[in-house]
């Protein structure tokens, strides 16, 4: 499977589909993050890094561009970096500040405003469209990677209807 779509009625189903990713989610990983302000992107975030097992809060990195975090994912400690591109200039500014190296086969990125490093980011394995739909969100979920297809095949996910 390498598409999926589903309503988010509330934030708990916001949050449940962040433990559910959590679930299969590998080091290595690209996600990238779309959404216009106010989407949930950092709502899913914080409920997938929670899910791995982080303890404290979860920051919003907007101002700090990264922010990472130590877990364990399927048993194995992993970082988790989790990128907030929204204030930058241009694409440079990613290369400029070293996140590059961040893109390694043992951490999971997660990167909220990809566009915004265009042209210097590697393709991602799962990209996360999330939209405002009345109360609830919308949200689309796109594998580009045999990865990305993996995790999609074996995401266990339902929303409370």
């Amino acid at each position: 499977m390498s598409h999926y779509k589903t309503t988010l009625h509330d934030e708990a189903a916001t949050q449940a589909l962040g433990k559910s990713l959590a679930q299969v989610l590998q080091p290595g990983m690209l996600v990238f993050l779309h959404g216009d302000l106010g989407a949930g992107k950092t709502a899913l975030t914080r409920a997938l890094i929670h899910a791995a097992g982080h303890q404290g809060s979860v920051k919003s990195p907007t101002y700090t561009l990264a922010e990472p975090y130590a877990v364990h994912l399927h048993g194995q400690p992993v970082t988790i970096m989790h990128f907030d591109l929204y204030r930058m200039g241009s694409p440079e500014e990613f290369i400029d500040a070293g996140f590059r190296e961040e893109l390694n086969a043992q951490t999971l990125c997660l990167i909220e405003w990809p566009e915004k490093a265009a042209g210097v980011l590697p393709e991602a394995d799962l990209h996360v469209h999330l939209s405002v739909a009345g109360d609830g969100r919308e949200v689309e979920l796109h594998a580009l990677s045999a990865k990305g297809i993996a995790c999609l095949a074996s995401l266990h996910f339902a929303p409370n209807l």
